[in-house]
């Protein structure tokens, strides 16, 4: 009996991370053709509450009890960190940074992970392999963001959409960590509708802010946005954003944040062949850096990490003894 929860179990989490490691390498170059006709906050916002309506209706059909006010506290405010923050960064670029870039410059995220699980949660203190992996993705940002040199050649993309998209980055890590150390809803599905209904408002209200509602033209947004908006809903928020919250409740940190270097290399791929986005050798030696960065800082984690057990699961619900 053992055994075949341990086979379930493993069933289950590869397919979380070829979940978030193929729909999420997708949702970069969707991004850019979604916004090519519709507003980016608004974009994003609607995508979001659609998929949230519909994961907190199916969580209430399946059983799961209305939540209360503290519940949509603590979710909205993860929700606002992940998605407003942390999404809406992405979308707000996607006019101005190719898709494979921007990929690339989220990638970091797991260094702002590693840093705020060390002094938020109280976790194992970075030794020198994770620093140098932390200095090496630093570096790595640098280079891609840095200015014109005879070395290096002409910077692919500003510093100030280089600043958008790290700032992005650290908030997705933030909120990341928030959903490790807050009390959320037992059930997965109606953890994940929350934090989306709540970061999908946000981002509908900085839509408004910005005043997108006046420049959106319904007749003038093209098939290719709108196909691209349905398989961000539903790959990129039902699928692969579902996958994300389950592995954040169900697995260690270092697992859940290794999509962070297989994202860039799916996001790069798709990119070049189906948007046409050149690869220069600046980019291709920061996306190496990058990515070897995050994989130097999940072998160090790794290393650290103290045996234990993965928290269980049955039917659907978190039992995650590190929430308080």
């Amino acid at each position: 009996m053992g055994r075949l929860f341990a086979d379930r179990r493993t069933v289950l989490l590869a397919t979380a991370l070829l979940a978030v490691y193929v729909c999420w390498g997708g949702t970069y170059l969707a991004i850019r053709f979604a916004v090519e006709t519709i507003p980016p906050f608004l974009m994003a916002g609607l995508r979001f509450v659609l998929a949230g309506a519909f994961m907190y209706a199916l969580s209430r059909w399946r059983g799961a009890p209305v939540p209360v006010g503290g519940d949509w506290l603590r979710a909205s405010v993860v929700g606002i960190l992940l998605l407003a923050g942390g999404n809406g960064g992405v979308v707000w670029a996607a006019h101005m940074v190719p898709s494979s870039l921007t990929a690339l410059l989220v990638a970091t995220s797991p260094l702002w992970m590693v840093t705020l699980n060390w002094l938020w949660l109280k976790d194992v203190r970075p030794g020198l392999m994770t620093w140098s992996g932390v200095v090496l993705g630093l570096a790595g940002i640098g280079l891609l963001a840095g200015g014109e040199s005879i070395f290096a050649g002409e910077s692919p993309v500003s510093p100030f959409w280089a600043a958008v998209l790290t700032g992005a980055s650290f908030l997705w890590g933030l909120g990341s960590i928030a959903s490790r150390k807050l009390r959320l809803p037992g059930s997965a599905v109606m953890s994940t509708g929350m934090q989306m209904l709540g970061g999908g408002a946000a981002l509908l209200l900085m839509s408004g802010a910005a005043g997108e509602w006046g420049r959106l033209a319904v007749a003038a947004v093209s098939l290719k946005s709108l196909l691209s908006f349905g398989y961000l809903v539903v790959f990129g928020s039902l699928v692969g954003f579902s996958a994300y919250v389950w592995l954040l409740q169900n697995a260690p940190p270092v697992l859940a944040s290794t999509y962070a270097y297989v994202n860039p290399v799916v996001a790069m791929l798709l990119g070049a062949v189906l948007g046409g986005e050149a690869l220069g050798g600046r980019t291709l030696v920061s996306a190496a850096v990058i990515v070897f960065s995050v994989i130097l800082l999940t072998a160090s984690q790794t290393r650290r990490k103290t045996a234990e057990e993965p928290p269980a699961v049955t039917d659907g619900k978190k039992a995650c003894p590190s929430r308080v």
